[in-house]
């Protein structure tokens, strides 16, 4: 038996989104009469979603979920405070997390060797190396406080370990002699926290003093949210991915504004998304500028629990929670929200994204085109123009001798939540701006000659891809198109295609579960055909940790001040 705070008590919960119904049973659980009362569970029951938000809350997360950068300095402040107490004269086994606090290591490690079977071990014998005295703290941490666990190295991406193993979902915790259950809520360390959002669980990251409070027991301050409606219905159609929707989604959001809201799905179209797709997409909230990207609590939660290894009795408590407490999602049942946006699923066509930023979306059949325009944007001629231009646009006499304005473009847009730089161009909602570069446009060329470390003659020119990455926690927690990577290289493979020799070629997944599928369906021999061997298990090149390159192909990109790219 578990007790529960009934949301149906409070009169006007059930005209209120998903997102903020769990704000409410927040508030609930956690009144005190001082910093949060009554009146603030007031205001937010009757909520109205045309105000401009101006009501304070304390939101209290369930848990604290921390990667190592980050997560470190707060153990090490813990542990000066158990310093501190003892210098007091007070018991220092009393500092202990009030909220449970789990650390993921993925930041480390480094792709340093690449390319042979024995990457992985490699790598993870050069991180040990590097981070042993912090690891040796770590593990002390673990040990010497209570409700905080360490995930070690070579486990994992903490989002990915979030929504496969740390996630309740619905949380049940033991208070004297009852059982309370509540829904999970974390604050994490690191910006694509959100990527738990898609399995129904509200969180988001946060800074490290905050993420101490929490950890603390202190509530984290908040506006009460304006909440943005993303209407889904229809299906993706055959040959798009989730990357190609979050891309749509994510122009679309951008150009409509949620810096500072809550983003919830909701419609018909919910029940046709996958959780791993849900997953990619809550993952890039930071990316649109909103605060959370939530899915509710559906039959596919409860699916995807399942699979992951859940016990029985906790799917239960998921599914009879939510079902309980209006929780549960209803296709049929149209929510009052403060701003509303749709999406046919079947209109998502193949995208990329660049050349930097998230939301300059580029149809695939736009990119020879958008590469050539970029490219030249960024090679610098002898003789410099001077008119300044959008991004990826190029002058029609000077196609690549003019004054480049990307990284100023990209400089305003950073971080994601601020708004969209006036020097980019912002198409209609859901569709790729328009390039004006035509496929034959001159392409700048400067062919240096590079001999490898084998001895092999090559050369590397502007626009050559020099690293290509299958990493970062968006795409290696979703099947479908890791398992399309892993197509792709089969028949590449099959048709004779090699690697070129200047590519520095990574696979560094956000789970274990990725090469357990792979090696199941028999693809891993043809991406490590192609030299895409595991070299670790983290986020590795997506945060600047790709190694370096070889030293002839750095020395030559130096040396001839060559445009490269990595993918």
């Amino acid at each position: 038996d578990y007790d529960i705070y009934r949301l149906d008590a409070v009169e006007g919960s059930d005209k209120l989104p998903f997102s903020l119904k769990v704000l409410l049973e927040n508030l609930l659980r956690t009144e005190d009469g001082a910093d949060i009362t009554a009146d603030h569970i007031r205001a937010l029951a009757n909520w109205d979603p045309s105000a401009e938000p101006d009501q304070e809350i304390q939101f209290t997360p369930a848990r604290v979920v921390m990667q190592d950068f980050t997560g470190v300095p707060c153990i090490v402040d813990l542990a000066t405070m158990r310093e501190a107490m003892a210098e007091l004269g007070g018991d220092p086994q009393k500092i202990n997390p009030l909220a449970p606090a789990e650390l993921v290591i993925d930041h480390s490690v480094i792709a340093d060797i690449f390319g042979t079977e024995d990457s992985f071990q490699r790598n993870v014998e050069i991180e040990y190396e590097r981070n042993g005295e912090r690891y040796q703290f770590l593990r002390w941490g673990q040990g010497a406080f209570s409700d905080f666990k360490v995930v070690p190295p070579g486990t994992g991406i903490v989002h990915q370990v979030n929504i496969e193993h740390l996630a309740r979902v619905v949380f049940p915790r033991q208070e004297g002699n009852r059982t309370v259950a509540y829904p999970d809520t974390c604050v994490g360390t690191d910006s694509h926290t959100t990527m738990v959002n898609g399995l129904g669980v509200l969180g988001w990251g946060v800074g490290g003093i905050e993420a101490e409070a929490a950890m603390l027991g202190q509530p984290v301050s908040m506006l009460i949210p304006r909440v943005v409606g993303f209407k889904l219905f229809g299906q993706l159609p055959d040959g798009a991915t989730a990357t190609d929707l979050v891309l749509t989604i994510t122009e679309m959001l951008r150009q409509h504004g949620v810096v500072g809201k809550f983003v919830e799905f909701y419609g018909e179209g919910v029940s046709a998304v996958p959780l791993a797709n849900r997953a990619t997409i809550g993952n890039m909230s930071p990316e649109f500028g909103s605060t959370a990207a939530m899915f509710p609590i559906d039959e596919e939660t409860i699916t995807y629990l399942k699979l992951t290894g859940r016990s029985a009795e906790q799917v239960a408590l998921v599914e009879a929670y939510a079902k309980e407490q209006g929780l549960w999602h209803d296709p049929t049942r149209e929510p009052a929200f403060s701003e509303y946006l749709e999406l046919d699923l079947s209109t998502v066509v193949p995208s990329i994204a660049g050349p930097k930023r998230p939301q300059d979306r580029v149809a695939i059949t736009d990119a020879k085109a958008s590469f050539r325009a970029a490219l030249a944007d960024y090679v610098q001629a002898d003789e410099t123009g001077g008119e300044e231009r959008k991004p990826g646009v190029p002058a029609q006499e000077k196609p690549f001798g003019v004054k480049s304005s990307v990284d100023e473009a990209v400089a305003e847009t950073f971080p994601a939540s601020d708004p969209i730089a006036e020097t980019h161009g912002n198409g209609e909602a859901g569709k790729p701006d328009a390039y004006q570069g035509s496929e034959d446009a001159e392409r700048p060329r400067k062919p240096t000659r590079v001999v490898m470390e084998d001895g092999t003659g090559t050369e590397v020119d502007h626009g050559h891809v020099v690293i290509a990455a299958i990493t970062s926690c968006t795409n290696t927690s979703n099947p479908q198109v890791m398992i399309g990577a892993a197509l792709l290289a089969k028949n590449a493979v099959e048709r004779g295609l090699a690697t070129k020799p200047w590519v520095k070629t990574t696979l560094a997944p956000g789970s274990k579960v990725v090469m357990d599928y792979y090696e199941k369906a028999e693809l891993t021999p043809y991406l490590e055909k192609l030299g895409f061997y595991l070299v670790g298990y983290g986020c590795t090149t997506c945060i600047g940790n790709s190694g370096p390159l070889p030293e002839p192909v750095s020395n030559a990109v130096n040396e001839a001040d060559l445009a490269v790219v990595s993918v």
